[in-house]
């Protein structure tokens, strides 16, 4: 069996077959070339290449391939097609290549950093803040270039592959280990330097295919990188570096090593959301015998599904697996011709960034989406809050209070004078202040108000509660924004519910019913008929008011001691429904100052939040491809 060595050989396109079998290529026209295109920079400045019709532009030639076109007017006629105008991919190639489905979902990872900058950590972003300006500088590149790498390990085989894809012995494929020590470009159109620049491809390194130009790869960048195994310092970083940013990759392996542990676990396995825009080639097959290719193919497609390697198979989107041989060519021509559409699609790059975004929206994941059940407030966890801020605030007692003080009010502004005369003097909150009820309801409130300072621990518990069951559902970083939220609102509730009802015992001043009076005055009315009918009594017994009739003023005396406390007694009676309907309007009305306060203080920032949530979980939905 062959050494891998020489299957890295120099059997670039273009060349004769020496007697020992192997490709050569002709040194001194290439040393010609070189040796000419100095002499034109040395006589003033670049060589002109001269169209078909006469007319020049200037053009720096590669270096150590294109010399004066005058010349070359094969290769002079070749080049035609790349210094002409842009034909019509880039044309369409100019505007932004995030056309689509991309280009909402680019949108929505940009609004979804946005607003998750205050919440989630700089690190956690630093990601998708990536994907945004990879997007942004591709995009100022027309979709109408596609940049695609050639990758793989040492002794693979790759510059082989790479120069027969060219046409020609563009890269240097030897017996020495690491052969490519820098990142070559060839590039089958004249309008990649802008790419090019990007990618960090010096001008001394960028190369044309060899002539005939094969239309179908027009637009086409292709990249040899260097090995990815290699131990020269660099060499590994150069090929991250240059795998982050290219638009498809050609992964080229050997029979020995298709089975590489660096190769699966450092790059296929990460990069197997990737599919669509990655090949892999089995190189070499030329020195497997029989069925011994198609046995490695399968065994290596059985690799890739353990990779979680998408296979387009059965016209499935998915990586695309072949065999070949670089050094007979057995292979390139299906391969050159998968690039070719790949090419003509102008999607690669879309497709490129938008496997970004899938593989940046599944780590992100966990900071958006929880499966911990529903997310939100409920309405039963709202009045359950609310119920739990008027409990510590006394708003139920004091109705009682209010309620049980209405009455007493109610007794005394229409008991018997006897009665009040018995009492000595008015209740608190009686009728000699501007209401009864409103005198009750101002001491109800103020001790409410005392009750609510010892009844902090109440207050703080309903918060815990409140937070504990906003947070529910949402993933970590904003269920903690969630609880924080409400601590911040939850420092001096206590407090602020205390003003609250202060300033609504001191608002409200309920009216003194118009009927205690009347009764007042039927009592007062029914007092002076029993003082007459005594002092008709007295009189008559003292003989100064003499008459048959003196039964009269003992009905008068009778009547008025039965009809006051009838009367007092009715009023009392009458006065339940009123008393009952005050102490249910003072505890709605500290209720509703309490939970007010709690909206204010707790629930709006909490709400604020969750809203928050909720549309950054659309920004998330659409930039994953949900919607």
């Amino acid at each position: 069996m062959p050494a891998p060595e020489d299957h890295d050989g120099n059997e670039g396109g273009g060349g004769d077959r020496a007697a020992a079998g192997r490709h050569t290529w002709d040194d001194g026209l290439i040393a010609r070339r070189a040796h000419r295109w100095a002499g034109g920079r040395a006589a003033g400045g670049p060589a002109r290449a001269v169209d078909a019709v006469g007319a020049g532009r200037p053009e720096e030639a590669a270096p150590g391939l294109s010399g004066g076109p005058a010349d070359f007017p094969g290769e002079r006629a070749g080049r035609r097609a790349f210094g002409g105008p842009p034909y019509a991919v880039y044309e369409a190639g100019a505007r932004s290549f995030a056309t689509g489905t991309l280009r909402p979902r680019l949108e929505a990872l940009r609004q979804l950093v946005g607003l998750s900058r205050s919440r989630l950590e700089g690190r956690t972003l630093a990601g998708a803040a990536r994907v945004l300006d990879e997007a942004d500088a591709r995009a100022r590149h027309p979709y109408g270039h596609t940049v695609v790498a050639v990758a793989g390990a040492t002794g693979s085989g790759k510059s082989t592959l790479f120069n027969a894809l060219a046409g020609a012995p563009l890269s240097e494929a030897g017996i020495r280990r690491p052969t490519t020590a820098t990142p070559l470009a060839c590039a089958w159109t004249d309008h990649a330097d802008g790419l090019l620049d990007r990618l960090g491809i010096p001008a001394v390194d960028r190369r044309n295919p060899g002539y005939p130009y094969d239309p179908a790869l027009r637009g086409l960048v292709l990249l040899d990188l260097p090995d990815h195994d290699s131990a020269a310092p660099g060499h590994r970083e150069r090929v991250d570096r240059l795998l982050g940013l290219v638009d498809a990759v050609v992964w080229v392996v050997d029979p020995e090593k298709y089975a590489d542990a660096v190769l699966h676990e450092r790059y296929l396995r990460p990069l197997a959301g990737y599919a669509e825009v990655t090949f892999v080639v089995l190189n070499q097959v030329d020195r497997l015998p029989g069925e011994a290719a198609d046995q490695v193919l399968d065994d290596l497609r059985r690799l890739l599904d353990e990779d979680g390697l998408a296979l387009g198979e059965h016209g499935e989107p998915g990586a695309a697996v072949l065999a070949l041989s670089a050094l007979t060519g057995e292979g390139v021509g299906e391969l050159r011709e998968m690039l070719g559409r790949l090419t003509t699609e102008c999607g690669a790059a879309e497709r490129r960034l938008s496997a970004d975004v899938d593989g940046t929206m599944t780590r992100l994941r966990p900071q958006y989406v929880a499966d911990a059940g529903p997310v939100g407030l409920t309405g039963r966890a709202r009045a359950e809050f609310e119920d739990r801020l008027a409990e510590a605030a006394g708003a139920a007692a004091a109705g009682r209070a209010a309620e049980r003080a209405w009455l007493r009010d109610a007794e005394w502004a229409c008991g018997t004078p006897w009665g009040r005369l018995r009492a000595g003097r008015a209740p608190a909150g009686g009728p000699r202040a501007s209401g009864a009820a409103e005198r009750t309801e101002i001491p109800g409130a103020r001790a409410v108000a005392a009750e609510a300072v010892t009844a902090r621990p109440a207050v703080e518990e309903a918060v815990r509660t409140l937070a504990d069951e906003a947070a529910t559902g949402l993933p970590g970083p904003w269920a903690q924004a969630v609880r924080e939220a409400a601590g911040w609102g939850g420092t001096g509730l206590a407090e602020g519910i205390d003003e609250a009802v202060a300033a609504v015992a001191a608002d409200r001043r309920p009216v003194r019913p118009v009927w205690w009076s009347m009764v007042a005055v039927v009592q007062m009315t029914v007092l002076v008929v029993q003082v007459v009918g005594v002092l008709w009594l007295l009189g008559a017994v003292a003989g100064v008011f003499g008459g048959p009739r003196w039964w009269m003023a003992a009905l008068l005396v009778a009547g008025g001691a039965a009809v006051g406390p009838a009367l007092a007694w009715g009023s009392r009676v009458a006065a339940r429904g009123p008393a009952r309907r005050h102490g249910q309007s003072v505890e709605d009305r500290l209720r509703e100052a309490a939970a007010g306060c709690g909206r204010r203080r707790v629930l709006a920032p909490v709400e604020a939040e969750l809203a928050r949530y909720g549309e950054v979980r659309a920004q998330y939905v659409v930039a994953a491809g949900g919607a």
